[in-house]
């Protein structure tokens, strides 16, 4: 059933946040999560510019204010959620007190709600998952949850709370992935364009805001050239769809 495969899709993309949280307690050095965060960087950079703002045919002034409503909706949850200590959800150091698990956890979400809902259109308009966009959002999320896991820790939460708390966004953003298929089967005028210049503006706006930053900070300059990496590989997936 291809709700099913939605929903299923939506959970595998965030799965890789529990794949973090197993990580996090193996001793990965941070320059090593930082270049694995340039990867994942490149590849939604390259998710954006080859999936989200084609596919919405952003050009129109609809579609350009819905790119830039998006950033402008990431930028002010982001700024609330950072002044109710989750500011250094994607600190992969770890090692700053005073944080707010619930603050980080909630930060967690609002990365990967708009991700999973497009994952969800983007099966129920093309009739296939959008590999490129998946695989993307996979990389992503990996060392996100490496560096919430850490700061959960010090926020206090025990390793057995950030599990079920990882378990729980997983199964949010399958259940995310499941309304976006159903939002364009059911509204015959859902076609996806709006949601999908929504979301590259979002997730633009979080790229340069904390994760690129993150990267280069622990990752030295190699990120660079591990953010092209990152690009190049997603690039070739959706071009070889």
């Amino acid at each position: 059933m291809p709700l099913i495969s939605a929903i299923l899709w939506g959970g595998l993309a965030a799965a890789s946040l529990l794949v973090g949280f197993w990580l996090a307690a193996r001793g990965l050095s941070n320059r090593t999560i930082g270049i694995v965060m340039g990867v994942g960087a490149g590849a939604l950079l390259s998710a954006i510019a080859y999936e989200l703002v084609p596919e919405s045919a952003l050009g129109g002034g609809r579609m350009g204010a819905a790119f830039c409503i998006g950033a402008i909706t990431f930028f002010a949850a982001d700024w609330m959620i950072d002044r109710r200590g989750g500011a250094d959800r994607k600190d992969i150091a770890g090692d700053k007190a005073g944080g707010s698990g619930s603050a980080i956890f909630i930060g967690t979400l609002l990365d990967n709600i708009p991700e999973s809902i497009i994952l969800g259109m983007s099966l129920a308009l093309g009739g296939a998952i959008n590999v490129a966009f998946l695989a993307a959002v996979f990389i992503s999320n990996l060392p996100e949850g490496v560096a919430g896991t850490l700061n959960l820790e010090t926020a206090g939460r025990p390793r057995r709370n950030i599990f079920w708390m990882w378990m729980f966004l997983v199964i949010i953003s399958a259940a995310c992935a499941g309304l976006g298929y159903i939002t364009v089967r059911l509204l015959p005028s859902a076609d996806g364009r709006m949601a999908q210049a929504f979301a590259a503006g979002a997730m633009l706006t979080m790229l340069a805001d904390a994760m690129m930053p993150e990267a280069f900070e622990h990752g030295g300059k190699l990120v660079g050239l591990c953010t092209v990496l990152g690009f190049l590989v997603a690039a070739i997936l959706a071009v070889a769809q």
